[in-house]
Parts: structure tokens; sequence; C-alpha cells
């Protein structure tokens, strides 16, 4: 992280510019002769840009039964570190993780042609936001700012980013000294019935917990305020069952997920389990979690020294989970990952070896196979999906 935090300071300010190129003219173009499927989906990967090696967010037409990704379009934006689509599947949003202020972009995507056209940017009302996601109706995303610790709600209108609806600002410090020196907001986003919005705080430790106001995108704190986290360990990002019984949680710090059983915005801890071996040694810098699409498995990403997955199985009656193996990514910092919309295959983005590495999944196994795909681009580090 202070790797990253040095490179942001010493970026130059890029004007956002909208879509086009020669690139994306030739891509849809091929993408028109070559036609899309109706049943495959588009592939989204979100950058750093600060590298100079991307330019922004690159769209791709995925096959799900081959794992062959074929590039179709590109929208330059600095640093979309993080993207979301919404629930239409007609808009994505993306946070811009710039030094100093960060912003929050949107683009309207077109199914047919596969490219998006730039709609509005606006602040971020904060440092390094890094974590954006959007409302079950719709009408509003929620944004994560790392580095000032707070997070901001926005009303959207047919992807128009408005003025900001409510803001809550974290103060506080953790035990780990140079990570933990006050707030970090490091995820925000909506319970499964839109009711609240979980903010992660990596800084202090705490998932807060806060009502929402799913017509006017107020917030106010939940009757269970926070959950406390064990201190140190850094709480990332989090995922719920399909049933909504059920979130999982990753931290960062001490590598470990946590079980959580989930009714009305209260959360009970029923099991911690490590995402790295027990003989393990090396450095620990935990990122991603996800629920295989059927939900018998959970994935949880290592960057550290590991540069592993940690595939688990799951019970889905109590939620708690045993170990089924580890797998190396085959590639340096995987920040992110996903599975496509199908659940053939997993997806895991490499900040630092600048690839994209496909595995195969067996479903029946939760065990990931190398295809020996990989797509190449500069520090991905969010992968999205739209159908």
């Amino acid at each position: 992280m202070k790797r990253i935090l040095q490179r942001y300071a010493t970026l130059s300010a890029l004007a956002l510019l909208p879509f086009g190129g020669i690139y994306g003219q030739q891509k849809h173009k091929q993408h028109h002769m070559s036609g899309k499927p109706s049943d495959q989906p588009y592939l989204l990967l979100g950058t750093y840009t600060n590298s100079g090696q991307s330019k922004g967010i690159y769209v791709y037409h995925f096959n799900t039964q081959t794992g062959e990704a074929t590039p179709v379009s590109e929208a330059a934006t600095t640093n979309p570190s993080f993207l979301a689509v919404s629930p239409d599947q007609h808009f994505v949003y993306a946070v811009n993780e710039d030094s100093g202020p960060g912003g929050v972009s949107s683009f309207a995507f077109d199914h047919s042609s596969g490219r998006l056209s730039f709609i509005n940017k606006v602040p971020s009302h904060g440092q390094w936001p890094c974590y954006v996601s959007a409302s079950s109706n719709g009408k509003f995303i929620a944004v994560a700012n790392y580095g000032s610790g707070n997070a901001v709600v926005f009303p959207v209108n047919k992807g128009h980013i408005g003025v900001a609806a409510d803001q809550v600002q974290h103060t506080g410090t953790g035990p780990v000294a140079d990570r933990q020196e006050k707030a970090h907001a490091h995820a925000a986003f909506f319970s499964p019935d839109n009711k609240y919005l979980f903010v992660n705080d990596l800084g202090i430790d705490k998932i807060m917990c806060y009502n929402f106001a799913a017509s006017t995108g107020k917030l106010s704190p939940a009757t269970a305020p926070f959950v406390q986290v064990k201190p140190g360990s850094g709480p990332r990002h989090m995922v719920f069952d399909a049933t909504g019984k059920y979130a999982y949680l990753m931290t960062e710090l001490s590598g470990e997920v946590l079980v959580y059983s989930y009714a009305d915005g209260r959360f009970t801890l029923l099991q911690t389990i490590s995402s790295h071996p027990a003989d393990f040694k090396g450095k620990i810098g935990s990122a991603d979690i996800h629920l295989s699409p059927d939900n018998n498995f959970l994935y949880a990403s290592n960057r550290g020294d590991a540069n592993s997955l940690a595939i688990f199985k799951r019970d889905k009656i109590s939620g708690k989970l045993s170990v089924t193996g580890f797998q190396s990514t085959l590639g340096v910092m995987p920040r992110n990952f996903n599975f496509d919309p199908a659940g053939n295959f997993l997806l895991a983005a490499h900040q630092e070896s600048n690839d994209v590495v496909i595995f195969k999944v067996d479903k029946q196994t939760g065990k990931l196979t190398d295809t020996g795909k990989r797509i190449k681009v500069g520090s991905p580090v969010c992968v999205q999906w739209i159908k």
C-alpha cells in the first residue's frame, strides 16, 4: 500500500477524456463483424492508470464456454480502481482513485456495441476513493474514500451523478501503526434488502452500520451502529450469500475470513478461518472475496508474499467454511478477482504483473485449473460483468 500511495503522491492531474481513439474504433468494427451471442456477457476491467500502462476501463466480449476474452472497447478515465454496474445493467460507475481529491464517474453502456459513453464526474468528497456500489433500486451509489476515512451517498438519475445526499466521517485508530493511523473506509455497500449501508473500515477495525433511507439517500446510525472486528485485522471486502442470511468478511491485515450470520442490520460472528496455510510465514495482504455463483464455494485473494487464492467449501445450512485448498494466482498482487456469470471461469487480476489470469472452475470440487489464457492490460484491479 505504501508503494501505491507513493505513486499517488507523484500523480499529475490527467484530464478525463471521452471514449474514443483508433483502438476503440477498430475493436468496435471487429465486434460488429464477429457479432456477440446474446447469452455471452461483457467483461469490464478497471485499472490504475498512474503506472502509464493503461488508459482506464476496458471492455471485452467473454465466451463463457471457452474462456476467450476479445477486446471490444475502452473508456479513458483516471485510476478507475473499482467499478459498479447499475441494477438495470445500463450504467457503469467508477471511482477515480486520484492523488488529493478523488472523483467518481459515470458512463452509459451500449449493449449492442459494447461501448461506454461518459456521462459526468463529481468529486468523491474524500481522498483515494477505492470502492463504489449501487443501491438495488438504482437510485443511489455509495463511495468509500480510503484516504480520508469517509463514505458518501450520491443520487443517480439515468446514470447522471447528482449532489451528495449524505456522508459519514469515521474517526479512530488501530494497533498497526503504519496502516491504522486513522480511519480508512475500504468498502461501502448496501444490504440485500436496501435498508442499510455498511462501511468496512480498515483503520479502525469496524464494520460501520447505517440506516439507509432508500427514497432520500440519508444515513443514520443503525440500532447496532458497528461491528467490532479483532484489533489489527483490517476489514476490507464483504459478500452476502444468496439468501442474505450469511455474510463473509475479508480482513486485509490478518488474512482471515470472518463468517457472520446476518439479520436486519445485525451481525453475529460464527467462525474465523485463515486464508493462508497454517505454515505460511510471509507478508500478509489479503484483498477480495467472492462466492461461486452456485454459493457452494467461497474464494479469497491474498497479495503480500502469497499471491494466492484460498478456496473454501461452504455449508449452506450453517454458513460455515472448510478449507479445500490454495491456488497460486500465477501473477503478482491479485487485488481483485471474479467469476464469469456462468461460474465456469475465475478471472484473477494482477496489479503488479499487468495481466488477468483465466482459470477453469471445477464446480464439483471448487478447484481451479490454469487455462493458459491471459488478458494483458496495465495494472488491472477490478473485474465486473454486464450480462
